[in-house]
């Protein structure tokens, strides 16, 4: 492989990286996966068989069918935190509350791993925001612009059209209030 060809891999890596970050970024990438890897232990263990020397134990029970149920919606679960970001409450809230049943009905919760795996992928997924996007500074013009408009200031003073520095009410939504008043 040549120098050029290592380094254009080197590059479609780099993007490829960089785009999955900015993916990650978006959205409760780390409260789905841990979601998602807790439902996986929830519906493996009832239909395991495990080997101790020669002696075999199978962990199927009558709740097996609720563990399978509770793995795959967990999975479920951890998918649309990802893909939906904005249902991220409800699912984990959702995953909280299945990784409480699994305790119950399936073997300890995949023998407490798959419960705590669960149990903090749903917290994590409630307690996470999303990014506030970055306010670019307004570019302050002069008064000898070139376009020629007035400024928004400068029009509405003219028009007569009240301006929001003089909104003594304290319920304008410029100033944070929002109808909502401090005590003294």
């Amino acid at each position: 492989m040549s120098a050029e060809a290592q380094v254009g891999l080197g590059d479609k890596l780099g993007r490829m990286r960089r785009s999955f970050r900015g993916w990650r970024g978006q959205r409760p990438f780390w409260g789905g996966l841990l979601t998602l890897l807790g439902g996986i232990p929830i519906m493996y263990f009832p239909y395991a068989n495990l080997t101790l020397g020669t002696m075999t134990i199978r962990m199927a029970t009558t709740a097996g069918a609720g563990s399978l149920i509770i793995g795959v919606l967990l999975v479920v679960l951890g998918l649309t935190m990802w893909f939906q970001p904005h249902s991220r409450i409800f699912a984990g809230v959702a995953a909280i509350l299945l990784a409480l049943v699994s305790l119950v009905v399936s073997n300890f919760g995949g023998f407490v791993i798959g419960f705590l795996l669960a149990l903090i992928g749903g917290a994590l997924g409630i307690s996470w925001a999303a990014a506030k996007p970055v306010k670019e500074p307004a570019k302050a013009r002069t008064e000898g612009s070139d376009d020629g408009a007035p400024e928004p200031a400068a029009a509405g003073a003219a028009n007569g059209v009240s301006g929001t520095t003089d909104d003594l009410s304290g319920t304008s939504p410029d100033n944070g209030t929002n109808g909502r008043h401090r005590a003294g």
